[in-house]
């Protein structure tokens, strides 16, 4: 829901900055820089920035457990000046107490609240059902898998029943799947009025999931953390994230998120689908041309058995060269036999200036993180981009080692492609110059 001026908010936040001494140098570094925010009840409010946009400082002041340089937090009314006790967090790690069980864990939260036995647990209970933990009350985190590791996390802050719930990138530390299953818990409890909470201020890097749950999606920039502006995210629930609305919303945030001039405006109309974050399969391009080489001076078709002998290769490691072979529309394989298309046979034969060029006419056809990269690029009229940017787009798809393989392999494609360089002293990607 949209904030209006009729409704008493729950979370004023004005003028909010943050510095950081540096004494080594005597200098400062500014965090937060004039944040001013409201959030009311019955919204999911997203905080969506890149890796130092501030989004966690800002919610440890809102929790008061970071006191703000200048500004102010008001809570329901009344300054934060010390641990709020209108909210509850929920944080990227899992912060369970080794020692104490399930529900153990999920009751510390209520002894600062001194309520009796009998309500203590009534309110554990009820936290462990919401959550779906019923049965694993006397379980120690040890036991647990991630994803329900989380989910006593999420039932600690439900049991307090907080005027806001603070999300600080729940979902970041588990896999995809995981992920996915609890947020849309997460979802349906919020969409069946069942939430132990009046708003949530949900901190996240990852588009979709702020799309899929907020109602407004707060964009913040970097070095300095300020306000860039909002959107409304007017979707109906439940939400389906392979709509042509929600792909118009996600396309037109990844637009704003990758240019830093993009005006942020309401979408209207679809833009078409977000990122195609398809798997690259990891080799070299001189790999995929030696293959290629080797399978023309034979003649073809050959058997992918008799390459591998040939090439004293494991077939296991020649399988992704030949997957890339194969995406890049440079072979076919039919029966175990490798054919070369027309134009892996004009690219293994071309000299390297024409093989570079058709390279890149085919990684830009067949290579969506490629594609990406480019196109990011290109929004930025030459300005250099860090790699953590694209990083963060391939996070929300792959573990942190499998996104930075491909990161690394789109990387070294589109390097050979002559359609970017790479500074591996500032980390940052920029077009290729001729």
């Amino acid at each position: 829901m949209a904030t209006t001026p009729n409704v008493s908010p729950l979370l004023l936040i004005e003028g909010v900055g943050k510095v950081y001494p540096k004494p080594e140098s005597g200098g400062s570094f500014t965090v937060l820089e004039d944040i001013n925010l409201t959030v009311v009840p019955g919204e999911i409010v997203a905080l969506l920035g890149r890796s130092g946009s501030g989004k966690s400082t800002l919610l440890r002041s809102i929790a008061g457990l970071s006191k703000p340089t200048r500004g102010t937090v008001t809570s329901n009314g009344v300054r934060v000046d010390g641990p709020n006790a209108d909210v509850s967090m929920v944080f990227q790690s899992f912060a369970l107490l080794p020692w104490l069980n399930v529900r153990e864990n999920v009751e510390i939260g209520l002894e600062a609240k001194h309520l009796g036995p009998d309500e203590v647990h009534r309110r554990a209970t009820e936290a462990l059902r919401l959550v779906g933990l019923e049965g694993f009350e006397r379980a120690y985190p040890r036991e647990l898998s991630g994803g329900m590791q989380q989910r006593v996390g999420f039932a600690r802050a439900f049991v307090v029943e907080p005027m806001v719930l603070m999300l600080d990138e729940p979902f970041s530390a588990l896999d995809v799947l995981t992920a996915e299953n609890l947020r849309g818990e997460i979802a349906d409890l919020w969409e069946a009025g069942n939430f132990p909470a009046k708003s949530v201020v949900l901190v996240t890097h990852n588009i979709e999931e702020a799309i899929m749950l907020a109602d407004r999606v707060v964009v913040m920039s970097s070095n300095p953390g300020r306000i860039r502006g909002e959107i409304q995210v007017t979707l109906s629930r439940p939400r389906e994230r392979n709509s042509s609305d929600f792909r118009a919303m996600a396309d037109h945030i990844y637009t704003i998120m990758t240019n830093p001039d993009t005006q942020i405006t309401q979408v209207v109309q679809d833009r078409g689908s977000l990122v195609d974050t398809t798997a690259l399969p990891h080799a070299r391009p001189g790999a995929i041309s030696g293959l290629l080489e080797l399978v023309e001076e034979y003649g073809g078709p050959e058997d992918v058995a008799v390459i591998s002998d040939r090439l004293r290769i494991e077939a296991d490691d020649l399988l992704p060269i030949l997957d890339a072979a194969v995406l890049l529309g440079f072979a076919t394989v039919k029966e175990g036999d490798v054919t070369l298309t027309e134009i892996g046979r004009t690219f293994a034969d071309a000299e390297v200036e024409q093989a570079r060029a058709i390279f890149r006419e085919q990684a830009l056809k067949f290579a969506p993180m490629v594609r990406t990269m480019h196109e990011v690029l290109l929004s930025t009229k030459g300005k250099p981009v860090h790699e953590d940017f694209i990083l963060d787009i391939l996070d929300e798809n792959y573990s942190d080692e499998e996104a930075r393989n491909q990161f690394e392999t789109a990387l070294n494609w589109g390097r050979y492609a002559g359609l970017l360089e790479y500074d591996s002293d500032e980390k940052t990607l920029q077009l290729h110059e001729e």
